[in-house]
């Protein structure tokens, strides 16, 4: 008998079945995957494990004793911890607040022992690797130390089942490493572990065995040794896709975008580049690498930076995103979470939140127009939205990243940034994103992709630049780019003199 079993799993929202005869083993000291696209099922399946929703029907088994999992609190008890894709700490709490919120450790007086708490903190993440003040209040940290918070947590409350739900989305390779090593000590401590991600490479490297989920369905379970990615991605999406190239038009207008010698102390510096309309422009690298910042920057987000940008061959001072967005400029960025949703507002409106005017007559909102206008992206996108006035954080974060894209469609923008654009993404809801950003740029649009994927980056892109510590070490036309000479750049083994136009 398994340690954990979940039998005939089935789960309807609004009368659509979203789980239909769901069952998943998982083994003592196993790592499990547990992959399908955006809207399979996934997230669903493991907030009943959790406790956060009830099944309509089904059993779950832990250490062959049956448990009614009826809120997040017995799922607990049971030894059970979720890692969220979408962090769930509390930023104005410091690091220790964080790890024992709501099991603080009293002294013998009843008073709050923050010694102690502190003490545990450090010794936990110093397991990690990680070296963080535990006096450190959370919205001062980076999102890849959060995570690692996140992890940490579970382990402090010493969970003997896991669930990581994209844990390596902000994570930079050598932290990746470090976690995988972390997870096969866990391993062998019995300790079992529900591994969801999309990135099927390190599915492969860490994963004992899969269940691939597909609408609502169990499509396969087995060993992963016998798999291959292609045949997993077959499971998951119902067809083969292949990672060739897939851009090679070159059908450029006029420079739209120029910067020169912007710089940003102890961030990034002497940055040139340029952009065409109907240009794709990849920048990639490792984290801390400074790519971010560059562009939160022209998009007015940051401030403190000098040198030049110039839009239509205009020089403009862009200190606020209302002025990137009157230069022609948008920004999608990679945090949705905290950057680019609201939570507490419906599908549409977070679709039409930035245009108001366009739906506005006489001072009042033309709901209709608004809700006919979303219809219209929800099929151009493919948006999985059965309830449009549902709030967004109830879809899928392919379906958020979908419907942040047709807010700056809606918004219209020359040119148009996207940070990290499939992040947390099935491999499904990346092809159709990609064949949007190609889309635009056949439109005339100017198309800058931010990624720490190379294999994304050499798919989509007409040239390429590298950062590394906050410069532009190399630049390749698309066609020429390789993951070995991106990598060369990226790590500082290789460096050049960049001109470009």
């Amino acid at each position: 008998m398994a340690y954990l079993e979940m039998q005939n799993i089935d789960k309807s929202f609004n009368q659509v079945q979203v789980l239909k005869d769901v069952s998943l083993e998982l083994e003592q000291g196993e790592i499990h995957a547990l992959l399908g696209e955006n809207g399979a099922g996934k997230s669903t399946l493991m907030n009943i494990l959790g406790g956060v929703h009830q099944p309509d029907r089904g059993v779950i088994t832990v250490s062959g004793q049956k448990v009614e999992m009826t809120s997040p609190k017995i799922s607990q008890d049971q030894g059970i911890s979720f890692i969220h894709q979408e962090l769930n700490l509390v930023s104005d709490l410091r690091v220790y607040e964080n790890m024992f919120l709501g099991s603080e450790i009293r002294n013998r007086f009843g008073f709050v022992d923050v010694n102690e708490m502190c003490r545990q903190t450090e010794e936990i993440l110093t397991k990690l690797g990680v070296h963080i003040n535990p006096k450190e209040y959370v919205r001062n940290l980076g999102t890849s130390y959060k995570q690692l918070i996140e992890i940490s947590r579970a382990l402090l409350h010493k969970s003997r089942i896991i669930i990581m739900d994209e844990p390596t989305t902000a994570l930079s390779e050598h932290e990746v490493d470090r976690l995988f090593e972390l997870m096969r000590n866990l391993k062998e401590d019995g300790i079992s572990i529900i591994y969801i991600s999309h990135k099927l490479k390190e599915v492969k490297a860490v994963c004992d065995r899969l269940t691939v989920l597909r609408d609502g369905k169990v499509v396969k379970t087995g060993d992963l040794k016998e798999e291959s990615l292609d045949s997993i991605t077959q499971y998951m999406v119902g067809k083969s896709l292949s990672e060739d190239r897939i851009i090679d038009e070159e059908n450029f207008g006029e420079t739209i975008l120029k910067v020169e010698e912007l710089t940003m102390p102890g961030v990034y510096k002497d940055i040139h580049f340029q952009i065409k309309k109907g240009e794709i422009v990849g920048f990639t690298g490792l984290a801390g690498d400074g790519r971010t910042e560059l562009f939160e920057s022209l998009f007015g987000y940051r401030k403190d930076y000098k040198g030049q940008v110039y839009v239509n061959g205009k020089l403009v001072n862009i200190n606020h995103p209302k002025k990137a967005l009157r230069a022609g400029i948008g920004y999608v960025p990679k945090d949705r979470k905290e950057n680019a949703i609201i939570q507490d507002m419906n599908v549409v409106q977070n679709m039409s939140i930035s245009s108001l005017n366009h739906f506005e007559r006489k001072g009042f909102l033309r709901g209709k127009l608004e809700h006919n206008r979303f219809q219209e992206y929800k099929d151009k996108l493919n948006i999985k939205a059965h309830n449009p006035k549902a709030t967004i954080d109830q879809l899928s974060g392919g379906n958020q990243q979908k419907v942040i894209i047709a807010k700056w469609l809606e918004l219209n923008t020359d040119i148009i940034i996207f940070d990290n654009p499939t992040q947390g993404i099935d491999v499904g809801a990346k092809q159709e994103i990609y064949q949007h950003i190609i889309g635009l740029a056949k439109q005339g649009k100017a198309v800058i992709v931010l990624s720490s994927e190379a294999p994304e980056i050499m798919k989509i892109c007409h040239s390429v630049y590298v950062m590394y510590q906050g410069e532009i070490a190399g630049y390749f036309k698309g066609e020429d780019t390789t993951e070995d000479k991106i990598m060369s750049y990226a790590t500082g083994s290789k460096k050049e003199a960049v001109t470009v136009g």
